[in-house]
């Protein structure tokens, strides 16, 4: 039997834009976030097209392309596909008309949307607070994707040289002596209208905040180079906006109680936890091909897990995160079934000690009830189940 030849329904090109490398596709349409970050470098340097493809099962997928006749729209990020306006009436417009540029994938209401992009467009320093797993840093993405300016990305949680991240070091070279070598980070605060992405700022080390203070005061906005023999004083360029990312509560261990005059340079945005409906609405806008029965079923066993941790008996101590409901369908996809992906992906985040009293043998318990025909209902009553479906 021949074997059939795939014939892309879409061709990309790859930029690079600060250290983020953007796809555009031939009518200046951007596909990055379709698109795999390491798939993406990966044909930047390489220097070859990438076309998208279609599965005989349906799946998605983007490979290189050869020998294509293409000519990509011209989409430098000096001339972005999304112009932000300046005018007082333009810019009420373009924020009250934003949600149209929010992706589908993102639960995120309209107005907390418009106050996240308003925020932005006014050059505000931003920060992104709410539990683990929900969203936070897929908000700052999208919201970077939606403006299409030049953007930086940071793991400030990841960092162990918080200096050297953010000013430079000093090196030396045999002939060359001793020189510093500035940072991305003394780049990306000199672009223009740049989006510079703190993530994980509730979990950086304190020296990392020491240099923010500077950067993020509106009074001031400068980053002292005090490693370089000139001591140069760096300004930070006009419209920079700055978006943090951070988990606030006791319950982060590997977090540090952020310093209030850090948290009042910026504007809280707060993601919301999904309810139900809006889970089981994600699950199947991300997995179309799963079942949409297992998918609710999935929504289900989030919620009544997070609904449980909020009571003041509660016998865990958090719910599942969205994160996690994600990565179980994902599983769910590739052919495990429900009580396998979820003795990989659920059972570990919970503490086995205990026996029968313990948080994962309540956890197994609320997953059971979904793996059997759900005819059980000794788990729950009527009520706590009416609790659940209604946050």
């Amino acid at each position: 039997m021949a074997r059939t030849t795939l014939t892309p329904d879409c061709i990309v090109r790859v930029e690079k834009s600060g250290n983020r490398f953007n796809a555009w596709d031939t009518d200046g349409n951007k596909r990055t976030s379709e698109i795999t970050t390491t798939t993406r470098k990966k044909a930047f340097e390489g220097d070859y097209l990438l076309g998208r493809f279609t599965g005989r099962t349906g799946k998605v997928f983007w490979r290189r392309v050869e020998d294509v006749e293409t000519t990509p729209t011209n989409t430098a990020p000096d001339t972005p596909s999304v112009e932000v306006p300046t005018d007082h009436a333009e810019v009420l417009g373009f924020i009250h008309n934003s949600y149209s540029l929010k992706p589908q994938g993102l639960m995120m209401t309209e107005l907390k949307w418009k106050y996240l992009v308003r925020s932005a467009v006014r050059g505000k320093n931003i920060m992104m607070t709410g539990p683990a797993g929900c969203g936070k840093t897929m908000a700052a993405k999208a919201l970077v994707n939606s403006l299409d300016r030049p953007d930086y990305y940071f793991n400030l949680g990841a960092t162990q040289d918080p200096r050297g991240t953010l000013i430079g070091n000093t090196h030396f070279e045999d002939g060359k002596g001793t020189y510093f070598s500035e940072s991305l980070f003394v780049k990306a605060i000199q672009t223009p209208n740049a989006v510079i992405l703190l993530d994980e700022l509730s979990r950086a080390h304190p020296d990392a905040w020491n240099i923010l203070m500077t950067v993020l005061d509106y009074g001031q906005r400068y980053l002292r180079l005090d490693e370089q023999d000139t001591q140069a004083t760096i300004k930070v360029a006009d419209g920079v906006t700055f978006i943090a990312t951070a988990n606030i509560g006791n319950e982060y261990t590997s977090t540090r109680v952020m310093d209030k005059a850090l948290m009042d340079r910026f504007t809280i945005v707060e993601m919301d936890v999904l309810n139900e409906s809006e889970e089981t609405e994600l699950l199947n806008y991300m997995f179309p091909h799963v079942d949409s029965v297992l998918l609710g079923n999935v929504a289900k066993i989030a919620t009544l897990t997070r609904s449980e941790a909020n009571t003041d008996t509660a016998r865990i101590t958090s719910g599942i995160s969205t994160r996690t409901t994600v990565e179980l369908c994902g599983l769910l996809y590739d052919g495990f079934s429900l009580e396998e992906a979820s003795e990989v992906s659920i059972y570990p985040q919970y503490d086995a000690t205990g026996g029968v009293d313990s948080e994962r043998t309540f956890v197994k318990q609320i997953v059971q009830k979904f793996c059997d025909d759900g005819s059980s209902d000794d788990l729950f009553n009527e009520d706590e189940m009416a609790e659940a479906t209604n946050l």
